[in-house]
């Protein structure tokens, strides 16, 4: 299994917008949509960052739960394999690709669908408001797929990749 974590390339990888000062981060969209106006970064409403502190308090919450390990307080952002919709959203798109197996999995959490709809939505699927360990995705898995092998285009709901949370400071196979 391979982690891809998508980025432009003028802004450069694993940047958390979650870590800003609430005027910084509502200045950082600002200038996105100034500047890349055609980026999905761009369409982002200023509720975006407040959403996405409040969906990363939950990941963390059932994380931990699990016993999963946290060392810092917003994860890097991660998708299971290939995603190329992700890769659409940046106008200079780049990415890193790591293999899951160089990476501390006790500190990894994974979300079938992106985390933000998938505590969202309420339609009655099994993997809504869900975290997994590394153990559990891979059940998930064998069972659905990868969801952009069957829902890149997003005609069958809004998970369209797995979303992987990197809870520690170093994640490339250092310490």
């Amino acid at each position: 299994m391979y982690l891809y974590h998508y980025y432009d390339k003028r802004t450069g990888p694993c940047k958390r917008i979650t870590l800003l000062p609430d005027e910084e981060s509502k200045a950082l969209l600002d200038q996105i949509r100034l500047e890349r106006p055609d980026s999905m970064c761009a369409k982002r409403d200023d509720s975006y960052v407040d959403k996405r502190k409040k969906c990363e308090a939950k990941l963390k919450e059932a994380f931990l739960a699990k016993g999963g390990l946290i060392e810092i307080d917003s994860p890097y952002y991660f998708v299971v394999e290939h995603s190329p919709w992700l890769y659409s959203w940046y106008e200079q798109p780049d990415f890193i690709k790591i293999p899951a197996s160089e990476i501390d999995l006790r500190y990894v959490s994974f979300t079938y669908g992106d985390s933000m709809p998938t505590f969202a939505v309420q339609d009655g699927k099994e993997y809504r408001g869900q975290v997994y360990t590394y153990d559990e995705i891979l059940k998930i898995i064998d069972k659905y797929g990868l969801p952009q092998n069957w829902n890149d285009d997003g005609a069958h709901g809004p998970e369209r990749y797995i979303e992987v949370h990197i809870w520690k400071k170093r994640f490339d196979g250092e310490s």
